[in-house]
């Protein structure tokens, strides 16, 4: 028997890879398809997004009372410069009888309203609750051209529009967002590793982890656990493909380190990954946590990428702890061809001198950097993020905003979303009164088809129509002064809701959501890095060093916003979303930096080892950076403002985290401060082996 254990020891070596490769890619197939359907149980609508215990959601709640089909609008608006004509006005009235006999049309046909100037007019048509608003939209424009007179303009506008144009712009989230990002980190895996057939197992194991990731996300947002829209869709998919990755080069590169040692591929593939599975579970545990305190906002769309957002990082870590390492046994050194991998630590010119710099003047270094990023960060106060109004959305011309355009020049802009007052039906005359305040053109009760004012459990509806555009700055402020006059108004317990008013609730909602948690996660993140670090003043300067790049991240993406990319503002949320991304992330390099400055500080004291783990860690965390800021740039493709200035301000801030603030900043703070970095840890008062 003796003879025959030499070889069932190898035998035993390849079954565990090769059961947990099968495993994965039984575990792709079943998934894999579940990628495809997430947009299936998104929703994009925006009044679901608000708390309970906003004003506009308690209105719509009441009108439930009034309006049982809760029909959306759509509004078809005509323009000619000088004049419409006969034609025009014969060729709407048709449409108008046509639209009506659609089936999914909650209303009688209403003739079409010519504007004061005669140049254009407008006609509503209510799309029943049960219809898809998309594909209804859809109909009603290939309706409208059928037999459209030559030089007049026709365009489907309102909230049902507005919300389909959107709905098409999301249309390429698991589509042409999914290839871009994989094109992109395949690019440039093939530049890092110049290899055909590594790039391939990382981006394999990119793949899983999405597969996984999109069956938990389907099942449970089909199962109402979790709130899934768009834009959550779209930063799962680049957190994925950014975190996995990330990961795997951190793995790789520790890999090639161990095999260039002389270990063989399975002894190379453990030692690897209890080095780096610490740092690897304390960067996901961190981003995970950091993401999971949008649990506490009270906008659903923020909630609502908690979760989905630590599903996505927790298959990352999966996929790359798990599968990475069993294909990397069951390949070995074959993974890496046609270049060998060297025996004998690797060595870099560049980081190699960066270490020299930061040996010879560290303080000199970290208060240049330090004085660039505060200068930098002075200009987060030219920062526009009090909102953008709905049509600003848009970065491509789509017909919704272009009719809102119209409306606005030629008719009462708010009239096809006008303001909604709920009020007790004894007070309806002083509410009435009341709500004539400036910035609002009509106010009427909502009447039935005798004329008579319709009451619904004791209250009556109004509708007031306001002189701008549903979405502007004025309208908001138009708003804010009915409600303070109907909430005047004694014993009428009125409420005012509407689109506007929702928009001014999410704008309210959010500014108290960066309030509440911004010091959440600051605290979360903190927490984590001293028990991984063991120490206080260590986690202390690395957050410290962290915010500060938020900032000047903001103040650099000010900039650009304003004066490059002429952007009309920036979404409340993008402060919020580029905070938790930025810290959450930016901490991540830092832990990979400073887990291996440990290691090497406990055999060479803390200088030296700042210095050897920079020089062993830089060409990795900058791949990994130049990785993710590469995948969240992919969002850009789709022709939201939002997903536009999250891509801009999360690759910036990465890139600036990686290069300035992880390769300068952080390693000449700690070789400044030596061993005291530590404390109150026993590797500050350890006596190093070179003089600190």
């Amino acid at each position: 028997m003796a003879p025959e254990r030499p070889h069932t020891v190898p035998r035993r070596r390849w079954l565990l890879p090769a059961l947990l490769a099968l495993a994965w890619l039984a575990l792709g197939a079943f998934a894999g398809p579940f990628a495809g359907k997430l947009s299936e149980v998104a929703v994009n609508d925006g009044s679901a997004f608000l708390p309970s215990s906003a004003e506009s959601t308690e209105v719509n709640e009441a009108r439930a009372a009034f309006d049982e089909t809760d029909a959306v609008p759509a509004i078809v608006v005509a323009e000619r410069p000088g004049g419409l004509e006969a034609a025009d006005l014969a060729y709407l009235e048709d449409a108008a009888a046509a639209l009506a006999a659609l089936p999914f049309n909650a209303g009688p046909a209403i003739p079409p309203q010519p504007s004061e100037d005669a140049e254009a007019a407008q006609l509503i048509v209510l799309i029943g609750a049960d219809a898809d608003e998309s594909d209804a939209v859809a109909e009603i424009r290939s309706v409208l051209e059928d037999g459209s007179p030559d030089g007049l303009q026709v365009l489907v506008t309102g909230q049902a529009a507005l919300g389909a144009d959107l709905g098409e712009a999301f249309g390429g989230v698991d589509g042409l967002l999914l290839l871009v990002a994989a094109a992109v980190v395949a690019v440039i895996l093939v530049l890092v590793y110049r290899s055909p057939l590594l790039p391939l197992l990382v981006l394999l194991s990119c793949g899983f982890a999405l597969a996984a990731a999109s069956a938990a996300v389907y099942f449970l947002a089909d199962a109402g656990l979790i709130d899934l829209n768009g834009q959550s869709q779209g930063i799962l998919f680049i957190l994925v493909f950014g975190a996995a990755t990330d990961y795997a080069l951190l793995l790789v590169a520790r890999y090639r380190e161990e095999l260039g040692a002389g270990l063989d591929r399975f002894a190379a593939v453990r030692r690897a990954l209890r080095a780096t599975i610490e740092p690897i579970a304390a960067s996901a545990g961190t981003v995970i946590l950091g993401v999971l305190c949008l649990l506490f906002s009270q906008l659903e769309s923020n909630r609502g990428l908690g979760p989905v957002a630590a599903i996505g990082i927790a298959a990352s870590f999966l996929a790359a702890t798990t599968f990475l390492p069993a294909v990397l046994a069951l390949f070995g050194r074959a993974a890496f061809w046609p270049r060998r991998t060297r025996t004998g630590p690797s060595r870099s010119r560049l980081w190699s001198g960066t270490a020299g710099l930061i040996a010879r003047r560290p303080r000199a270094v970290w208060l240049v950097t330090a004085a660039g990023l505060v200068v930098a960060a002075a200009f987060m106060t030219q920062l526009k993020a009090d909102g953008t109004t709905q049509t600003d959305v848009f970065l491509t011309d789509v017909d919704s905003v272009a009719g809102q355009e119209v409306l606005a020049a030629h008719f009462d802009a708010g009239s096809g979303a006008p303001a909604v007052i709920v009020a007790d039906a004894d007070s309806l005359d002083a509410v009435l009164a009341a709500a004539e305040v400036e910035g609002v053109a009509e106010v009427a009760a909502k009447t039935d088809a005798s004329g008579q004012v319709v009451e619904a459990e004791g209250l009556v509806e109004i509708e007031a129509v306001l002189e701008d555009a549903p979405d502007s700055d004025a309208a908001m402020a138009a708003v804010e002064r009915l409600r303070e006059a109907v909430h005047a108004v004694d014993g009428a317990d009125a409420l005012v809701g509407g689109p506007t008013a929702i928009q001014l609730d999410t704008l309210h909602v959010s500014e108290r959501d960066r309030a509440v948690i911004i010091p959440i996660v600051l605290a979360v993140i903190l927490g984590v890095l001293m028990l991984l670090l063991r120490s206080i003043l260590a986690p202390l300067l690395l957050t410290a060093t962290v915010v500060l790049s938020f900032g000047a991240t903001m103040g650099v993406s000010a900039l650009v916003f304003n004066h490059l990319f002429g952007f009309p503002g920036a979404d409340p949320t993008v402060v919020l979303f580029g905070f938790v991304f930025l810290v959450a992330l930016g901490i991540d390099y830092n832990i990979f930096l400073m887990t291996r400055v440990r290691e090497e500080s406990a055999r060479l004291g803390t200088r030296a080892g700042t210095l050897r783990g920079l020089v062993a860690t830089g060409g990795v965390i900058t791949s990994a950076g130049v990785v993710l800021a590469a995948t969240f740039s992919a969002l850009a493709v789709l022709p939201i403002l939002f997903l536009a200035q999250i891509a801009f301000v999360v690759a910036f801030g990465v890139l600036l985290d990686t290069v300035i603030v992880r390769s300068l900043l952080v390693p000449a703070l700690t070789f400044d401060l030596g061993k005291a970095v530590w404390w109150p840890s026993r590797l500050s008062r350890v006596r190093p082996l070179s003089r600190e």
